[in-house]
């Protein structure tokens, strides 16, 4: 199959068009022709080395964290799915690579592309969407009525957790550039602030949650509006 494999970690590494065996596929695994793949700074990070000590990688590796795809074949222990289907997923972490023509993955990874998105939209979801889900909800457990600040709510985080948050009854505040006032005041923000204007500081006070995947003096300053 083809892929975009990664030779070799650094800030200066590039992937390689390459050709590669197909997946093997276990049990209860489920073989993915991928006909779209999410691109997203997890990727970048990996490649540059930044995450060896979590994710410990070995090169040659094939990158890519999202997918939307067909089914081609599934393993004698597959219940939930079969050949022809169209799927979407995030890879469990020691399986990325969605930069290929197939993936095996584990059918709990996998779960039915929603009609209504093409395959580019389903393969943009999967990780940003997760993340945004096991941060609200998992971790902070947000409740309705609570305040929470979502900082780059324009980003690929941002925009579902604004989504998100608004579904589960919270009162929304998040940080973008001017260019996207509007875009986030649609998905559903209570307050917008333009972090190129305004301090966020001076602005908010009593927040319950903060969702800041940006850090430094960020996230000292999101802890001191709590």
């Amino acid at each position: 199959m083809k892929a975009f494999i990664v030779n070799k970690y650094g800030k200066n590494s590039r992937l390689r068009a390459g050709q590669l065996p197909a997946p093997d596929i276990g049990d209860h695994d489920v073989l993915v022709r991928i006909l779209a793949s999410g691109v997203n700074p997890l990727d970048a990070k990996i490649m540059a080395g930044e995450f060896k000590l979590v994710l410990p990688y070995k090169p040659p590796f094939v990158l890519g964290n999202d997918l939307a795809g067909v089914v081609e074949r599934v393993g004698p222990g597959v219940q939930r799915f079969a050949p022809g289907e169209e799927v979407y997923a995030r890879p469990d972490k020691d399986r990325i690579g969605t930069f290929a023509e197939l993936i095996a993955i584990d059918e709990r990874d996998l779960a039915l592309k929603p009609a209504a998105l093409t395959m580019a939209e389903a393969a943009s979801l999967p990780l940003v969407a997760l993340t945004a889900w096991q941060a609200l909800v998992e971790k902070a457990n947000l409740q309705p009525g609570q305040k929470v600040l979502i900082h780059a709510g324009s980003g690929g985080v941002g925009t579902i957790a604004i989504q998100l948050a608004k579904h589960l009854g919270a009162y929304v505040a998040t940080t973008t550039s001017t260019a996207n006032l509007d875009w986030v005041r649609d998905l559903g923000a209570d307050l917008v602030i333009d972090y190129r204007r305004e301090d966020f500081e001076q602005v908010l006070r009593d927040v319950d949650v903060v969702l800041d995947p940006l850090g430094g003096e960020n996230l000292e300053k999101s802890l001191r509006v709590l």
